[in-house]
């Protein structure tokens, strides 16, 4: 459903898995000075409820992250079937917000307020959702829902750390991050491309999250001061580079694509030995890099 880049707007840990208790009231209080739930999100009073604090996404980085393989989907492979399925990515982001907090609050065996509203406003996300890929069923060509079948254990896997208030670990955001990547093959479907092609906007995607989201956990951890090992970053970047490389001597993805993301890897390999920079300057950079994959890639694509 959506992908999981919290580092890029990473908290300190004590406050992401911090204990709840509950008052006689009914209200929460947090076991940490922070004001913050077990998911660093801010904890709204037992009555009153502000709607944005269970609807929007907190996740800067997620932004960027989900709309890539949408925008590279519909680059390669227009279509209005592949349009809506773009907005459904994004309409899936978005509620993944209000989901976890009723997965949270329901696994920790109570019901708020708060849970009410997340509850109504994920019922009306998802009902809006489900019409979306609806129409991209009636008036796409068949077969993308097959990527979406195939990503969805990762959402799963998202979602059950989510509950757990565990979602900004490194394992539930690459997999909320390669999950999502699974709609620009999905877009590209529904539009007749062909399988290869189709597939290999997602082996693209992969690689740049399996590359970015280490990088910038390391990154987020140094501003802060903590311990970040910069083997983490660098392993990535050699993985990703090994995917890239190996699915374009497969001829599945460009050459230029696999040459796009072993500049990327390179990028964060000498970022990484720098002095740390504020979050707000690696989201930026982020941001140019995705939309250097996504340029480059559709580029290829389309002289090919």
């Amino acid at each position: 459903m959506t992908p999981g880049p919290n580092a890029l707007v990473a908290r300190p840990a004590t406050t992401h898995n911090a204990p709840m208790r509950t008052k006689d009231n009914g209200a929460l209080t947090p076991d940490v000075a922070s004001g913050s739930d077990g998911d660093g999100a801010v904890q709204p009073a037992a009555t009153g409820v502000p709607w944005k604090s269970v609807a929007l996404p907190s996740e800067h980085g997620g932004w960027s992250l989900t709309a890539e393989p949408a925008v590279l989907g519909l680059v390669v492979a227009w279509s209005w079937p592949g349009l809506a399925l773009g907005v459904a990515a994004m309409v899936a982001f978005v509620a993944r917000t209000p989901i976890k907090l009723v997965l949270v609050d329901r696994w920790r065996h109570r019901w708020l307020p708060r849970t009410r509203l997340a509850a109504k406003i994920a019922a009306t996300e998802l009902a809006f959702f489900a019409l979306l890929v609806t129409y991209a069923v009636a008036e796409g060509a068949p077969g993308f829902l097959l990527p979406l079948a195939v990503a969805a254990p990762l959402v799963a896997l998202e979602l059950w750390f989510d509950m757990r208030s565990r979602g900004r670990r490194l394992i539930p955001e690459l997999a909320g991050s390669v999950g999502i990547g699974s709609i620009a093959t999905a877009i590209a479907l529904a539009d007749g491309a062909s399988d290869k092609l189709a597939w290999g906007l997602w082996v693209v995607i992969a690689a740049r999250s399996l590359a970015a989201i280490p990088y910038v956990r390391t990154q987020i951890s140094r501003t802060k001061s903590q311990p970040g090992p910069l083997w983490h970053s660098d392993l990535a970047q050699v993985i990703a580079v090994a995917v890239a490389v190996a699915a374009a001597i497969a001829d599945i993805v460009p050459v230029a694509a696999a040459t796009v993301i072993v500049v990327l890897a390179v990028v964060h390999a000498l970022a990484v030995r720098m002095s740390p920079r504020p979050a707000m300057v690696i989201g930026l950079q982020e941001m140019a890099l995705g939309i250097a994959v996504i340029a480059t890639t559709a580029t290829a694509i389309h002289l090919a």
